[in-house]
């Protein structure tokens, strides 16, 4: 009995990593330790490169790139998607966008035979919603998922044309050459909400005239309540609703007094650009790769290397300078363990496409190969149960 019992703790607490083994091919990537990769592939309007870096105990970030169509019917558009979604409280949120936005997204481009900034409003609402009625599900059994939330990047080329929407502050940034001067310049095209910006508190404010206390200075940081960092994001029901601000919720989420409108937002940024021969490449990532590298750091480190592993090379880059920071080598860094790992760095998703001004202008209707990629860590798959998963890590981005 005691023998079965060890076997069965031993499978439950193995490293998905070993349950899940990665073929020998790149064709879904590779796994390096806390390092997930994929270092080049091809999307209908060019290359591409990924790459994932895990330090919570369990991978908080999410991600995927979906080319091909866009739509649920062979009719509707095609193009190339993009999505990296930073969660924060537990990965809950961030494996739900993963699973549901871009099917949402599909069905209402469907609707519309066209993509538009109106479908895109309406597949972030269907996935909150979809949260939403998730978390009522879940209360009873699991009221600690009201605290889970998530940004929300994304990014679509159809037809010639970048759509971009977020929620948080994950961030976009176009790399845009200078003919004249050679010189390959950064484009930010997400708008971030997070409290220490100092225009997003005053949006805040105006928004809640009645609330002093709307956003606080807490340990040098700016936080919602004092509680959160971002203004907008998917989940983070906790200070959407005010009937799951009560126990069983922990104490530390709660706060003293009710609110009669929701505290953030899930209502996205969405901007519109006409891509031109000019746009090289456009970088996604997650907070974490922004915390350590500018825009045109970033910008300089994909133009003046191969385009082979530049994912990798910038998450690299951003450990270097997280190891620099706390005045250690990148070495040691790296023999630091999940969980831990978070004392120094988030997770960090970063995901480029570079542009082929040939490919990105051909029509929507033109077809090409399906393809889909997940960015992944060493936890279970998305869908999985484990019978002996790690309790929910509960965080405040």
């Amino acid at each position: 009995m005691l023998s079965a019992l060890m076997n069965f703790l031993k499978a439950c607490w193995r490293p998905s990593s070993e349950r899940y083994v990665h073929s020998g091919s790149d064709a879904g990537g590779r796994q390096d330790g806390l390092l997930w990769y994929k270092d080049t592939g091809q999307h209908m309007n060019g290359e591409f490169s990924m790459a994932v870096i895990q330090a919570n105990n369990l991978l908080e970030d999410q991600s995927q790139l979906e080319s091909g169509p866009l739509s649920v019917h062979e009719s509707g558009p095609y193009g190339t998607f993009v999505g990296v979604y930073d969660g924060h409280g537990g990965p809950e949120t961030s494996r739900y966008i993963n699973d549901h936005l871009f099917q949402h997204l599909k069905r209402f481009a469907a609707e519309q035979q066209s993509m538009s900034v109106d479908v895109i409003r309406k597949a972030y609402q269907a996935t909150e919603d979809g949260f939403f009625s998730l978390v009522t599900r879940q209360w009873p059994m699991r009221p600690q998922i009201a605290a889970v939330g998530s940004c929300c990047l994304i990014g679509i080329i159809c037809g010639g044309t970048l759509y971009i929407a977020n929620l948080g502050d994950s961030r976009a940034v176009l790399g845009r050459l200078v003919r004249a001067t050679g010189e390959v310049l950064p484009v930010q095209l997400s708008a971030e909400h997070n409290a220490s910006i100092e225009s997003v508190r005053q949006e805040l404010r105006s928004l809640h005239p009645d609330d002093s206390q709307i956003v606080v200075l807490k340990h040098n940081v700016w936080r919602v309540k004092g509680l959160i960092q971002i203004t907008r994001s998917i989940g983070d029901v906790y200070l959407k609703k005010a009937e799951y601000n009560r126990e069983p919720l922990y104490a530390k989420f709660r706060l003293r007094e009710s609110f009669r409108k929701p505290i953030l937002s899930s209502e996205p940024s969405i901007s519109v650009h006409q891509l031109e021969p000019h746009d090289q490449f456009v970088i996604f990532a997650s907070d974490g790769l922004w915390e350590h590298l500018s825009n045109q750091e970033a910008v300089d480190l994909v133009q003046n290397h191969p385009r082979h592993g530049s994912a990798r090379r910038l998450v690299k880059a951003a450990l270097q300078e997280a190891a620099k920071k706390r005045e250690m080598r990148y070495s040691d860094l790296k023999k630091i363990d999940r969980g831990v790992r978070r004392h120094f760095h988030d997770d960090i998703t970063v995901i480029i496409l570079f542009l082929d001004s040939n490919l990105v202008s051909r029509a929507s209707s033109v077809k090409g190969p399906a393809l889909s990629v997940r960015g992944a860590g060493i936890n279970l798959p998305a869908n999985t149960l484990a019978p002996c998963a790690t309790p929910m890590e509960l965080g405040t981005n």
